[in-house]
């Protein structure tokens, strides 16, 4: 039978999510690579996972959006910022970027509802969860790095600790 094709500027909305998740990735190579040129190999783990989880995001939308007979397009990418002043600065970037995630994902829930698309509604319900733990816990490790503050050893021992994090687990 004939897929239910999704309204072509709901379409577009899941497309510009798709690639802003793909971006997401981008950002979190560019702070992995920054903590490995720090030689902080747990914060640099951490990020990857991180970046393999937004690769996984997209992912589900690519699928969705082929699953309603609708087109994946893919868009460039733009060069994320590379240089940090500071773990802390690398991990409010990220806390950042998590925010403007949310929000994108706000806004396209809110197309959907205006769509009376419950099904895509739905769809996005999983990731505006998702969306809550990581702002959370992104922000818990800016927290954790204003207690350590200039502490070698502290900023060490937190790297430790959030390099045992695995593929599909909170980073906190």
């Amino acid at each position: 039978g004939r897929k239910q094709m999704l309204q072509k500027d709901l379409e577009q909305k899941l497309n510009e999510q798709l690639n802003f998740e793909l971006e997401s990735a981008y950002v979190y190579f560019a702070l992995a690579a920054y903590m490995d040129s720090e030689s902080l190999d747990g914060f640099a783990s951490w990020m990857k996972v991180q970046a393999q989880e937004e690769i996984a995001h997209a992912m589900r939308i690519y699928n969705y959006i082929n699953d309603r007979g609708s087109r994946v397009t893919l868009a460039s990418v733009p060069q994320p910022k590379g240089n940090f002043e500071s773990v802390l600065d690398a991990f409010e970037t990220a806390l950042a970027h998590e925010i403007k995630l949310s929000e994108r994902l706000n806004d396209l829930a809110e197309v959907a509802r205006g769509a009376k698309d419950n099904t895509t509604y739905t769809f996005l319900d999983w990731f505006l969860t998702e969306q809550v733990e990581e702002v959370s816990s992104v922000q818990t490790i800016c927290d954790k790095l204003k207690l350590i503050g200039d502490n070698g050893y502290g900023l060490l021992m937190l790297s430790n600790e959030l390099g045992q994090r695995q593929p599909g687990q909170e980073g906190e």
